[in-house]
């Protein structure tokens, strides 16, 4: 008995030994040099840059409507105007909204029916990110057309139904109520 209690205590030390032997680190086997990252940010430029062309030639076709630059890198024009109301949306407002989605061949990607009335609590709500800012712009009864590059509206990777890769937008939206914050109840 003693020799196997003598036998297991060697084993154990043998054991712990082994696991003691510092090894040395993997490596990846290749390195980052940034190359990717630089040719990205190269192809994100020059896209941009064509969906930005477009846009504008589609805008100066539309000479009736006066198109407005926002900081956001989107355009904008309103259709519908009302001159006697100032209240905008701010975070925590609920608005309702209808709107229809296009591309910029003027191709319906989704109609208003088909898109239903919409109800969206500000900021507090995931939306395509140039209807987060644009919807801020409009005041109730107003109609506005916004056009969004594709990085402003669902970028690389689509809505996962209709709308495609990098695809630049067209957005008519008609805002119909805005319940400030304080009057109403949050999902």
């Amino acid at each position: 008995m003693k020799i196997a209690v003598k036998l297991l205590a060697l084993c154990l030390l043998y054991m712990g030994l082994i696991s003691c032997q510092e090894n040395d680190a993997r490596h990846p086997v290749s390195r980052k040099t940034g190359t990717f990252l630089k040719e990205s940010i190269e192809r994100n430029k020059k896209l941009t840059a064509f969906e930005e062309k477009i846009i504008d030639s589609l805008m100066k076709s539309q000479s009736e409507l006066e198109f407005i630059t926002s900081e956001k890198g989107y355009w904008f024009a309103y259709i519908e105007r009302n001159e006697t109301d100032t209240i905008r949306p701010k975070k925590g407002d609920r608005v309702t909204f209808t709107y229809e989605v296009k591309d910029l061949a003027g191709n319906v990607i989704y109609t208003r029916e088909e898109l239903k009335t919409q109800t969206y609590w500000v900021d507090k709500q995931n939306i395509m990110m140039g209807l987060r800012d644009g919807i801020k712009r409009m005041s109730v009864g107003e109609t506005v057309t916004f056009y969004f590059p594709s990085h402003i509206a669902y970028g690389y990777h689509g809505d996962k139904d209709k709308i495609g890769t990098n695809v630049p937008l067209k957005c008519t939206v008609n805002l119909l109520e805005i319940i400030k914050e304080n009057n109403n109840q949050q999902p």
